[in-house]
């Protein structure tokens, strides 16, 4: 084998130094909208000046929901208020008291959402220092790219996106970004309980403008504690391992939407909206904002026999939408 010459190392040493530099120049560029958050102890958060006045950051970071301080890009310091939070997306809005000059912080540029594909080369951006030189980066891929999911809290997230780099302590709220500079989405440790995921921007966008202008996230829900069952062919949902199974109805909630329909512990829920039912995912797929106020044609088996059923979806309250658990 011929070894490398100098000149052919030369120049892979210019590629390595180009591509180095590419990627501090994209830190760089985002680091810009990336600010520190003080609203917990120790360590402070990270969070995305994502509009005019707005700071987004993820909710689990945020322990005080008073005298919230944030460090700014240049290592000034701003006031702000938790205007809502979306525990389910673990999202949270906050209004600076004074607008910044965009000399001191400016909104992001955006990737299309076509840039996030598997094997491409991203970066964690984060600020848990607190001066102006705080900043942090990660290097690393997207390691997985899938459809809307729904997390384990409830909330709705437009793609599944998994990364293969550090999420450090103080990176969650911070940006992921690619080779450009430009945000993907912001960064989230806590909705696979540790496994770092990032939040895509059509999920932002729309988890912000909910919080802004009603102060929360609507959820549809039934009002029932289900687990999965096997039941005999003629009576099946969906069909698993060969055997038809359906959703065993374990608990109905007190005048929730499920109770005014009339279904009663012991119900076995076979189909909703035409769609087979084996498991109470599956029936939780069909339970999307826009069904709020629509009715829901349920089949249930009762007593040996199969029957229709109509539910009016509600709206999940307050008080539970951070907890879907096995229920609907």
């Amino acid at each position: 084998m011929t070894p490398a010459g100098p000149r052919t190392a030369t120049s892979n040493g210019a590629t390595l130094r180009a591509l180095s530099d590419d990627l501090a120049a994209a830190v760089e560029r985002a680091s810009r909208s990336v600010v520190a958050i003080h609203a917990r102890p120790r360590i402070p958060a990270s969070g995305i000046y994502w509009r005019d006045g707005i700071v987004v950051a993820t909710s689990h970071t945020i322990r005080r929901e008073s005298d919230i301080r944030i460090t700014l890009p240049n290592g000034s310091q701003a006031r702000a208020q938790l205007v809502a939070r979306d525990g389910g997306t673990d999202l949270a809005v906050l209004r600076l008291d004074q607008t910044p000059s965009t000399d001191a912080l400016a909104t992001p540029a955006r990737a299309g959402s076509d840039a996030l594909r598997v094997g491409s080369m991203v970066l964690a951006v984060g600020r848990p220092g607190a001066g102006s030189d705080g900043v942090s980066a990660s290097l690393g891929v997207v390691s997985a790219v899938g459809d809307r999911w729904r997390t384990w809290s409830g909330g709705e997230i437009d793609r599944f996106v998994r990364l293969d780099l550090a999420i450090y302590d103080g990176f969650s709220g911070g940006a992921l970004v690619d080779p450009q500079g430009q945000v993907l989405g912001i960064n989230s440790s806590a909705l696979a309980r540790g496994t770092p995921l990032t939040i895509p921007i059509a999920t932002v966008d729309r988890v912000v403008d909910a919080l802004l202008t009603r102060g929360r996230v609507a959820r549809a829900y039934l009002g029932v504690a289900m687990q999965p069952v096997e039941l005999p062919p003629s009576f099946g949902g969906r069909e698993s391992g060969g055997r038809a199974r359906g959703v065993l109805v374990v608990m109905v909630e007190p005048n929730s939407p499920a109770d005014r329909a009339g279904l009663l512990i012991g119900d076995v829920i076979v189909s909703a909206a035409g769609s087979s039912v084996g498991d109470p995912h599956d029936l939780a797929e069909q339970l999307g904002a826009e069904r709020v106020g629509h009715e829901l044609e349920l089949t249930i088996v009762r007593g040996g026999e199969r029957r229709g059923l109509a539910v009016t979806v509600g709206e999940r309250p307050a008080e539970t939408a951070g907890s879907q658990g096995r229920g609907a």
